[in-house]
């Protein structure tokens, strides 16, 4: 009688995170399980917004367990370690963790005299795609180990120089609030001009007399941005007013450079409709997201507020500007006017284009529990408790057949209808106290074919070895950390219990491939 070779068996799968066998408490009591150094690196690493306070942790203990986590790592599994750090500032979309872990990385292998594995310089520059972050990297290694920059560092933000800097990032980002300017970082690093470049040399030139010797900096003749800029600002203030009422105004602004930021300086007038139809046509997706409630409120005309509605849930800028899912949430919550509710749900939507269309029948529990309400960052309002609901919500409606399910000290399912809107089913979620994690899968599993639980999984009430214990052995469980703390709710990484995290869509991927009986592996290695 054949035993293993038969129809429903099911081959043994594997995930990255993973669980080491040994237990210890959660915040709130429940008894949770460690795991590796990957594994909880991985997780805090995407979900790090740096130096900020989180419900069980706050920003100073977060960031050195972060920075220790690398460090260990960073010599023990170099490979590893820069490939997570180039991936985390990519597709994982973490700007200021993927800097200090680069920076972090280079000083433990210096300290432990490390050589193998990829190079400090190449570490270095990989995290750095934004012409204001060579300066990010150099504030934090001279606040933290002092003004003695080693050569792999500098040699590496030599490299991001050369790839980052030209008229228009000096325009917009070496200003007088830096610390660090454009000129500082070339004295300091000795970036020679990209010989593919040939212009780069004289705005190089123009950078550091800028900074060091401002009445004589001469503009680069090559230059068409800054010269244009120049013949702007060179303009009387009374004659600034009839640039933004002419014709073509976005076109001098555009091609002179001028930020939506720093146009209400340069007019010394307000930003009214006028002048916001003007700079629109210049501005990124996502300075277009953060503004509509500006919009609405100079009173721009309704066939720019079309054009603008068009752009921002244009599938290509979403995915271009790669911002979070939850910022639409934002915006749909500050911006005043019903007319962006469509596009910011479109954008949402697209946002959210990983999510699965899981087949079957699934259980997919939020955690609104107090700590999920804790801002993300202390510059928004924004909260893990809405991120998860709009990661659940979302998976329940792609799924053929989902029970969405709220939980805290209680559980309660959310109703919803398959063609609503996420932001609408959004409004039914509640703030729901304790993390009574186990009694809301035992209360709520009813012979589903897989259940997720997106969660900080800092699970109380339950003394139970695993939260999950409830589902059968032979049912997949996946959990979504959203959080990176160190302990989680249940073992992960084998068989059907796996652990995925962070604040995009991007984990989602890894569903369908567990059910396919494949490994799933770190997102960075394909």
């Amino acid at each position: 009688m054949a035993r293993f070779n038969i129809r429903i068996t099911r081959p043994r799968v594997t995930s990255p995170v993973k669980s080491t066998g040994r237990t210890a408490p959660t915040h709130q009591g429940g008894r949770g399980h460690l795991r590796d150094n990957r594994s909880e690196l991985f997780l805090l690493a995407v979900a790090n917004f740096v130096s900020q306070q989180t419900f069980y942790e706050d920003g100073e203990q977060r960031d050195e367990r972060f920075a220790e986590l690398v460090r260990v790592l960073a010599v023990g599994d170099p490979e590893w370690t820069a490939g997570l750090l180039h991936w985390l500032r990519r597709d994982g979309r973490m700007r200021t963790a993927s800097i200090v872990g680069a920076a972090e990385y280079v000083k433990a292998r210096l300290d432990a005299g490390a050589e193998d594995g990829p190079s400090n310089r190449k570490v270095v520059d990989s995290v750095l795609l934004r012409a204001d972050e060579p300066g990010e990297l150099l504030g934090y290694w001279t606040s933290r180990y002092g003004r003695a920059v080693p050569k792999p560092v500098k040699r590496g933000i030599a490299d991001a120089v050369r790839r980052l800097y030209n008229g228009r990032s000096l325009l917009k980002y070496d200003t007088a609030s830096k610390g660090y300017r454009f000129g500082d970082i070339l004295n300091l690093v000795h970036a020679s001009p990209d010989p593919q470049k040939p212009w780069q040399g004289e705005l190089f030139r123009y950078a550091l007399d800028r900074r060091h010797h401002p009445e004589a900096a001469v503009v680069p003749v090559s230059d068409r941005v800054l010269n244009a800029h120049r013949a702007l600002m060179e303009l009387p203030v009374g004659e600034r007013r009839a640039v933004v009422e002419s014709t073509d105004a976005a076109d001098r602004l555009a091609a002179a450079g001028m930020t939506w930021e720093a146009l209400a300086g340069w007019l010394q007038g307000p930003m009214d409709a006028t002048a916001w139809e003007a700079v629109i046509p210049s501005m990124g997706a996502m300075a277009l997201i953060r503004n509509l409630r500006n919009f609405d409120e100079a009173g721009v005309s309704d066939e720019v507020a079309a054009r603008v509605a068009e752009r921002i849930c244009d599938p290509a800028a979403v995915a271009a500007s790669q911002q979070f899912p939850f910022r639409y949430l934002a915006a749909y919550q500050h911006a005043p006017s019903l007319r962006w509710a469509h596009p910011l749900e479109q954008a949402l939507g697209h946002s959210l284009d990983n999510v699965p269309a899981l087949p079957g029948r699934t259980l997919v529990l939020v955690d609104r529990s107090g700590s999920m309400w804790s801002p993300l960052s202390d510059r928004s309002q924004l909260n893990r408790a809405d991120a998860a609901a709009i990661f659940g919500t979302a998976l329940a409606l792609r799924a053929a057949d989902a029970d969405l399910v709220q939980f805290g000290t209680n559980s309660a399912p959310v109703t919803y209808r398959r063609s609503e809107s996420v932001l609408k089913i959004l409004e039914r979620f509640g703030n729901l106290g304790g993390t009574n994690t186990a009694e809301a899968v035992r209360r709520h599993y009813r012979g589903h074919d897989r259940v997720l639980i997106v969660t900080d999984e800092q699970a109380s009430f339950s003394y139970a070895a695993d939260v999950t214990a409830a589902v059968p052995a032979t049912v997949p469980v996946y959990t979504w950390n959203l959080a990176g703390y160190r302990v989680g709710h249940a073992p992960s990484g084998d068989g059907t219990r796996h652990t995925f995290g962070g604040l995009s869509d991007a984990a989602f991927r890894m569903v369908p491939l567990l059910e396919a009986g494949r490994d799933a592996d770190w997102p960075w290695i394909r």
